[in-house]
């Protein structure tokens, strides 16, 4: 693959792993950083990007990635939405592994990992089931999916019923030292809903889906994750008593983490409006006294990780009803905007924001921290924080099911690079 060598100018560096937050230039050669500050004076650049009035970080790792492949096509495919992740700043997705067939074979995994080399844009990661079929019946065979190339297992937005098979699995993956990612939800409880349980269930005439089968759900896992010391991660939270359960397990020193999409963190159940399905997610929209609990937590750090969810739907469910229509939302290339509204209010600073989205996500995993350090690869993302657009209805996902049309949007990706090589441009 090629690589150049390329000079950024005048850009705020962020970089989370040292805590730098700075304006520097930044060099690249052969795929990996250079040089920070002090640039060499032999270094000959073949591109020179003027970065002034923009941030560099290292590039974005989204833990909960919907790419559909394989699958029909008709929500899209690994092309069409690491395209997308690559416009929204991502270098790196874990793949979801609610894939059609389930990622539940090693077959699967090379087919991902074959693909995304094909599309040749962003890295992928391989999240391979947990049970066969994400039955919750069985174990999968560990040992095969990781040769193959997955990195962590996971059951997507289901659970596992059966305690005693969630224990044997997490046992197993806590012998191979990989990080579990569970949905906690006492299934029965949940009761297939469609949208948060009170007042607005019931204005709709829509099965709810009350918030104590999560809080319920993450009680079990977090106690089955003890009793093995398994390393776990959960993708989503939605509930603050839940996220209260888990910050008193990260203070007993369990090895466990959580994330927060960000529409969790901007919307509330009102935005459901009247059926509005494009704001359809597991878990559902919560009230804002949720939302609030949600972000004193992820200013804390009890949530590490800050997740676009990426979940594409394609044009075949636009005339669904609300309680048929499929849950999810896609707007991976819009998270970078839409979070830049928790900075302005207060909740993160810039450099926690870039925290949650790159090395909260790789510590989650279990991988090494992204860095901006000399040698580290060249795995980047150049923003502008003050550039105005308006989210349209459809951007590069094949998926046109988000609620953020006509938002008036600050914040865009300029350039996303993967190993010095710019796969995401976006000209001023």
């Amino acid at each position: 693959m090629k690589t150049e060598a390329r000079l950024i100018r005048g850009a705020r560096l962020l970089d989370p792993s040292t805590g730098f937050d700075g304006v520097a230039d930044l060099a690249i050669a052969k795929g990996r950083i250079l040089a920070v500050g002090d640039i060499p004076r032999d270094f000959s650049a073949t591109e020179v990007v003027d970065a002034h009035g923009c941030c560099l970080c290292p590039g974005f790792i989204e833990t909960s990635f919907q790419g559909h492949t394989p699958g029909s096509g008709r929500d899209g495919d690994l092309g069409s939405e690491l395209r997308a992740a690559a416009a929204g700043g991502f270098t790196r997705v874990l793949l979801r592994p609610d894939t059609q067939p389930v990622a539940d074979t090693p077959g699967v995994i090379r087919e991902q990992l074959a693909q995304a080399e094909a599309v040749g844009l962003i890295r992928v990661m391989p999240c391979a089931a947990l049970t066969p079929k994400l039955d919750g019946r069985g174990l999968c065979e560990m040992s095969a999916l990781l040769e193959a190339g997955a990195v962590a297992f996971g059951q997507a937005q289901r659970s596992v019923e059966d305690a005693q098979i969630l224990r044997l699995a997490l046992a197993y993956a806590a012998d191979f030292d990989r990080t579990v990612l569970l949905h906690p939800e006492d299934s029965r409880l949940a009761a297939d809903g469609v949208v948060d349980e009170g007042p607005l269930s019931l204005r709709l005439g829509l099965t709810g889906r009350a918030r104590a089968a999560e809080d319920i759900g993450l009680y079990r896992d977090l106690e089955i994750a003890r009793l093995v010391g398994a390393r776990v991660h959960f993708p989503t939270l939605s509930s603050a008593t839940a996220v209260a359960q888990l910050a008193a397990a990260q203070a007993a020193g369990q090895a466990v983490t959580a994330g927060v999409s960000i529409h969790h963190l901007l919307l509330t159940s009102q935005d459901i409006g009247n059926f509005n399905t494009h704001a359809k997610i597991l878990p559902p929209l919560r009230d804002a006294r949720q939302q609030e609990g949600l972000r004193r937590a992820l200013a804390r750090g009890t949530l590490s990780v800050l997740s676009a969810q990426h979940e594409p739907r394609g044009p075949d469910h636009g005339n669904a009803t609300m309680a048929a229509a499929p849950f999810g939302i896609a707007a991976i290339e819009y998270l970078l905007p839409l979070s830049l509204n928790l900075v302005r209010a207060g909740v993160l600073s810039l450099l926690q924001l870039v925290q949650r989205l790159t090395t909260g996500p790789a510590t989650a995993l279990g991988l090494p921290p992204p860095s901006l350090a000399p040698g580290a690869s060249a795995d980047l993302c150049v923003f502008d924080p003050e550039y105005a657009w308006e989210a349209p209805a459809k951007g590069w996902s094949a998926g046109d099911n988000h609620p953020y049309r006509q938002w008036e949007l600050r914040g865009a990706v300029r350039l996303t690079l993967r190993d010095g090589r710019i796969v995401h441009r976006r000209e001023p």
